[in-house]
């Protein structure tokens, strides 16, 4: 299912349903599928026995692959974790780039939670959580998520100038893209901190942290 180009109009429910369903080649989405694996064992040796205790060998072993496998997929350990932290950013790029130019792109952003592929899932959530969790404890986790979204905020701001003429570095497309940014970070971290770790929970604190930040994502 082909996604709207910039300037034609599809129902947002399509457009969310077409970037779900698209699909990779098969061997991006095999590396695609190896990348979440080691990401998900990764974190789950962290967690039981900190970053500086964990080997390479470790997670390479726990993930099926030799560690000459792993470093073909990451450059550290730390990195190891990213495909949790960026699937749904992507997902959100995205349903931006997709979004017709004659809907606002605040009922993409604010609509986003509802719509969120498989990443919601109990495995995965339940290690997203573990692994917020632990950049408070580890400062090369927390520079791995860090990073994530500042890449990610880049992208944001691309997205917004695309859509109004502007340039990615001009002011309102880089405070665009914070806003939502800050507002995505902000959101998963409140949830992996909190008391209620289920899925839907997350869903629910992201649509309120858009909802907050929506005055500043006209576009």
């Amino acid at each position: 299912m082909e996604t709207a180009r910039v300037g034609e109009t599809q129902d947002p429910a399509s457009v969310a349903a077409g970037t779900r369903l698209g699909r990779p080649p098969l061997t991006e989405r095999r590396k695609a599928a190896t990348r979440l694996e080691i990401a998900r064992e990764a974190v789950r040796l962290f967690a039981a026995r900190g970053v500086a205790a964990t080997t390479a060998d470790e997670i390479a072993a726990a993930a099926g692959i030799s560690q000459r496998t792993l470093w073909r997929y990451t450059s550290s350990k730390e990195l190891c974790v990213s495909p949790l932290l960026t699937y749904a950013l992507d997902f959100v790029t995205a349903l931006m780039r997709s979004w017709p130019r004659d809907r606002p792109l605040v009922e993409a952003v604010v609509g986003t939670p509802s719509s969120l592929p498989d990443a919601s899932a109990d495995t995965d959530t339940e290690a997203l959580r573990d692994l917020v969790l632990l950049t408070r404890t580890e400062p090369g986790l927390r520079a791995v998520w860090l990073q994530v979204h500042h890449d990610a905020e880049l992208v944001f701001a691309e997205v917004f100038a695309e859509r109004t003429g502007r340039g990615p570095d001009d002011l309102e497309p880089r405070v665009q893209a914070t806003l939502l940014n800050g507002a995505l970070r902000i959101a998963v971290e409140q949830w992996a901190w909190g008391a209620d770790p289920q899925p839907a929970s997350l869903s629910r604190t992201i649509h309120h942290a858009l909802g907050i930040a929506r005055s500043g994502l006209s576009g």
